[in-house]
């Protein structure tokens, strides 16, 4: 039963409540005390204690106290909200509804509770039940314009665009007054309502509203923009033309603008000498501007585009624009017009006539020339580095030759560095780019550039101390502890891959781990942002918001780290030692003796070590030059316990922990090949045969010919055929039928093999696929395969990627070290200036 109190401790609880809210939390906790110990079970008072601890950070205590507290008041709507709190706090969102429901049962009328309820239920995207409270939520304050349109917004996200669009236009009719025009949210929430209209499909309704309502609309573009896009698309092209003329005075380099502007003109594709009319006139009439130039080198041919090419690539080089290749490149998709640029910038630096019909050499004075050659030479070294036109010796006599006319320009050096990464030689690329570095000191791009090769080329300190120069170094945990706290997200990726190339796997799943809690953060960040918008009446943004998180997931660095994390558990799992630091090489085979291995391991754990204390000291480095390091929020914040990723490394189940980053993967980039193979190679390890051969199945419909994939079905298929236990009868029934029509039973497996490898004779990648389920089928096959890998290396489409993934493979078949060096040889030998299949 709930306890009463006395006027003075009813006062005294009153005060505990105000603490709490002031932020008053040792005074809180104080007064509390007081009124617990003349009303020990007193609930609410035990509640509201937990709430403040809960916010000293003392999760476990305040979780004890709360249960205490319900278990002395289990009908006090406080204990029941304090618990929602508490669970909150530990993202437990689930649990927290729970509670929050308990508590409504209690005290129906409370907004708090209410209020609280409904942010956990958008969080979670409960539309029906965030329809249900934000209708409570109305009914009980009608005047109030946000209850009004968060129950819109919960309409429209459920899919019901004519009760959105109905609430909204409710609330206008009780108006008595319209608002002012400068009421930035009544004018957001119009907008919204003819998103809606929009999303909707009636155009036309859409229209006539917003010509009713637009020219009170504060947002004057985006009133613009909407107009245009709803003419277009009725088909009213006279006057969507005139509307997308306004938007084009108003900036002309919206390529956008352009595309719609020529289909409401009603322009063929095929009719380029309308179109180029067009642009020309734009190009008149902004004659400083870029987009009317560049775009009609997309459509047009031939000599026109030659001529239209030469105009712009003079000007730009003239004008010394660094961007004008990655302006250009896109080009390159049309071997033609690849070919046409490349003899114009030629004949530029050639001094040929083409360069000087417009002035562009003869008529200049020695510096500008010299500016316009450079400009030339650079923008060709960009030219046969990109891999549509590759000729990296050239590539580099260009750029040895741009630097020699601007020795001084970081541009130029940047893209000598990326000639000597194409070359394979990370080490100069490095440092190439470390002397770029240098020309810019207090450049951030430029220094982020030199640490990413450096990263590339496994320095990994070398890179954090070019990083410090950018960073609070005065923070907890250092120049790294920043990158953290900053969410630097590239760095602490490529960080991570280059721990898991030297299989250092405790820091690589440290930095991996470290980048799943960000997007884990910006996910709960949004919580934030579901009152803030309503607050400040920027729904659209808000909607738009909302759907970004939806596929937050889907973002190419969540991918990347993800299938770098399941990589590295996937080799923790098949070489166990790997958890004691990176062994050396050839002792992961199964050849090795136990000696030999045993004292790699422990030559392993003298390197961690020696690590750890190294770690240690620079943590009391850091303590003695400043004691009360505080993060970015001012508050204090305590030393990582484990900066080496010793406890994640040392996990009993990596396949477990792979799954983790393995599930949003499947879900957010089920298109991808290689997410399929991975959630293959994770599931077939875990004996979950049902979910590896959905994979399979997947991948299969993805690309049915790619290498990994045929491998993976041999495998599949000769898992099946040495169970240790028999599958249970309705699985296998499953299995055995979805894998009939990858792989029949009744196909001979060499056969099988032989028809895929000739198929594929003139591909490297597919070779080397077919030779591996060679090895699979034959042990004996080896001697064989070894020497059909270097055979490989003479196919004309053999990448230095694929090359390197032929040296994976020989560690993966046990292969002694003369066939690797032969290996190692040959491929040397075909890139010469490369240094990644160095033996040492």
């Amino acid at each position: 039963m709930p306890q009463q109190l006395n006027s003075k401790d009813a006062a005294l609880f009153r005060q505990v409540v105000r603490h709490y809210e002031n932020k008053q939390h040792k005074k809180g906790i104080k007064v509390a005390e007081q009124v617990l110990k003349k009303n020990p079970k007193h609930g609410d008072t035990l509640a509201m204690k937990a709430l403040i601890i809960s916010q000293l950070g003392q999760q476990e205590e305040a979780f004890t106290l709360a249960k205490e507290a319900l278990k002395n008041d289990m009908k006090s709507h406080i204990c029941w909200h304090v618990y929602g709190l508490l669970y909150r706090a530990e993202k437990n969102y689930e649990e927290a509804i729970k509670a929050y429901r308990f508590a409504l049962r209690i005290e129906p009328d409370s907004p708090t509770i209410q209020r609280d309820l409904a942010l956990l239920q958008m969080q979670m995207r409960d539309y029906q039940g965030y329809i249900q409270s934000r209708t409570a939520m109305l009914q009980a304050r009608p005047g109030f314009r946000q209850n009004w349109t968060a129950l819109a917004i919960a309409h429209h996200l459920s899919g019901d665009l004519e009760e959105a669009e109905k609430v909204l236009t409710t609330y206008e009719e009780t108006l008595k007054n319209p608002p002012p025009v400068a009421d930035m949210e009544h004018s957001e929430a119009v907008l919204y309502k003819n998103m809606i209209m929009a999303e909707s499909g009636n155009l036309d309704k859409a229209l006539e509203h917003l010509e009713q309502v637009g020219y009170r609309c504060t947002d004057v573009l985006a009133v613009l923009e909407m107009k245009a896009d709803y003419l277009l698309r009725l088909g009213r092209n006279a006057e969507a033309e005139a509307a997308y003329t306004t938007l084009l005075d108003r900036n002309s380099e919206n390529s956008i603008y352009y595309d719609a502007l020529i289909r409401a003109k009603g322009i063929a594709k095929d009719d380029h000498k309308t179109l180029k009319a067009v642009y020309d006139s734009w190009v008149e009439k902004c004659p400083r501007g870029d987009a009317p130039r560049r775009i009609p080198l997309d459509f047009l041919e031939g000599d026109e585009f030659k001529q239209a090419a030469d105009v712009y690539l003079q000007r730009m080089l003239k004008k010394g624009v660094p961007s004008l290749f990655a302006n250009i490149k896109a080009l390159y998709s049309n071997p033609s017009k690849r070919d046409t640029v490349q003899d114009l910038v030629e004949g530029y630096v050639a001094g040929k006539a083409g360069a000087q019909s417009n002035g562009s050499a003869e008529s200049q004075t020695n510096g500008e020339n010299n500016d316009f050659l450079a400009s030339s030479h650079y923008f060709l070294a960009q030219h046969y580095n990109y891999h549509l036109s590759r000729n990296l010796s050239k590539a580099m006599e260009n750029v040895d030759k741009a630097l020699a006319l601007s020795p001084n320009a970081v541009e130029y050096q940047m893209t000598k560095a990326r000639i000597f990464k194409h070359y394979g030689d990370l080490q100069k690329a490095a440092d190439a780019m470390e002397e770029a570095r240098t020309f810019d000191v207090k450049d951030r791009y430029i220094n982020s550039k030199a640490a990413k090769y450096q990263l590339r080329n496994n320095e990994n300190d070398k890179a954090l101390e070019n990083m410090s120069k950018f960073t609070r170094n005065e923070t907890v945990g250092g120049a790294l502890g920043d990158l953290h706290e900053m969410q630097c997200v590239w760095y602490l990726t490529e960080d991570g891959e280059a721990y898991l190339r030297q299989k250092k796997l405790g820091l690589a799943l440290k930095r991996f781990h470290a980048v799943y809690n960000i997007f884990e953060t910006w996910q709960e960040d949004q919580f934030d942002f579901h009152s803030f918008s309503l607050r400040k009446g920027m729904i659209r943004a808000y909607v738009d918001m909302v759907r970004w998180e939806d596929r937050l997931r889907e973002h190419p660095f969540y991918t990347r780290l993800a299938v770098a994390a399941i990589k590295a558990y996937l080799l923790l799992n098949d070489q166990p030692d790997l958890a004691h630091g990176p062994m050396p090489a050839g002792t992961n085979g199964d050849a090795v003796d136990d000696a030999e291995r045993k004292k790699a391991v422990k030559k392993a754990k003298k390197g961690q070590q020696r690590l750890e204390k190294i770690e240690a000291d620079k943590r009391e480095a850091r303590k003695a030059a400043s004691p009360t390091a505080k993060g970015a929020d001012g508050e204090a914040k305590k030393e990582d316990p484990d900066p080496l990723g010793n406890k994640l490394v040392q996990t009993e189940d990596p396949l477990k922990e792979a799954t983790k980053f393995l599930t949003y993967l499947l879900e957010s980039s089920p298109d991808s090949i290689e997410v399929q193979c991975l959630g293959f190679e994770v599931n077939l390890r875990r004996n979950k045969y049902a979910l590896a051969l959905k994979c399979l199945s997947a991948a299969h419909a993805i690309d049915a010919a790619h290498p990994t994939l045929h491998v993976q079905i041999l495998r599949f298929r000769k898992a099946l055929d040495n169970l240790s236990e028999p599958l249970p009868a309705q699985v296998a029934e499953v299995v055995n039928a979805e894998f009939e029509a990858l792989l029949p039973k009744a196909q001979k497996l060499e056969e099988w093999n032989q028809t895929f490898m000739s198929t594929h004779k003139d591909s490297a990648a597919h070779t080397q696929a077919g030779l591996t389920c060679r090895q699979i089928l034959n042990k004996e096959s080896k001697p064989q395969c070894e020497k059909d890998l270097v055979a490989t290396l003479d196919s004309s489409d053999v990448s230095m990627e694929t090359a390197l993934a032929g040296v994976e493979l020989l560690e993966q078949w046990g292969s002694d070290q003369a066939a690797k060096s032969a290996y190692a040889q040959k491929a040397s030998s075909k890139w010469p200036e490369s240094t990644v299949f160095n033996l040492d």
